[in-house]
């Protein structure tokens, strides 16, 4: 039990006075009070609940039989989207022979920019029901960039997209493009 102790002799010499009984203050209730309010905030608060965003994966094939065969994407139904350091992307619509640092751009993360290239790529791609966008974040990307990215799909209305490595062509050019 806890108690406030009061010191009995208070260390003057002088009269003698009659003797007092020390008051005891008993805490236990307070305690007891301190763990009800605890309770009843805790009960009374709303919780944040998480924000989760589906992504959508594939499930894995029980059976080496069931495995998905590759896809072969043309290149004037894709565009691939380079996320890079300090807030950077990129973009390009070439093969490794054709890709070159004329025709490997860089843009923004907003409305003009990026959503701007992919609506301008899906409109120009052949078959409009096909278009995919390649999502390839290099290792200096943040995460944040690559949640801005899936949120241009919602955007965009893009339900074919993939994530996957820069290829090392790829990554030669985005290295001189930054400057390393």
């Amino acid at each position: 039990m806890a108690e406030v102790a009061v010191k009995e002799d208070s260390g003057k010499g002088g009269k003698v006075r009659s003797k007092k009984h020390n008051p005891r203050v008993d805490m236990t209730p307070m305690v007891d009070l301190n763990f009800l309010m605890l309770m009843f905030f805790m009960f009374t608060t709303t919780f944040s609940k998480p924000n989760v965003m589906d992504l959508g994966l594939p499930a894995k094939p029980h059976d080496e039989k069931q495995k998905p065969q590759d896809i072969d994407i043309k290149l004037s139904n894709s565009i691939s989207i380079i996320i890079g350091k300090d807030n950077k992307v990129f973009y390009h619509q070439q093969d490794q022979e054709g890709l070159n640092d004329e025709n490997f751009f860089e843009t923004s993360f907003d409305r003009e920019g990026i959503r701007q290239v992919i609506e301008k790529a899906k409109a120009a791609a052949v078959d409009k029901d096909k278009f995919t966008v390649i999502i390839k974040p290099t290792d200096d990307a943040v995460y944040k960039n690559f949640v801005d990215i899936l949120d241009e799909m919602e955007i965009t209305k893009n339900k074919r997209y993939g994530v996957t490595d820069i290829k090392p062509w790829e990554l030669a050019i985005y290295k001189r493009k930054v400057g390393e």
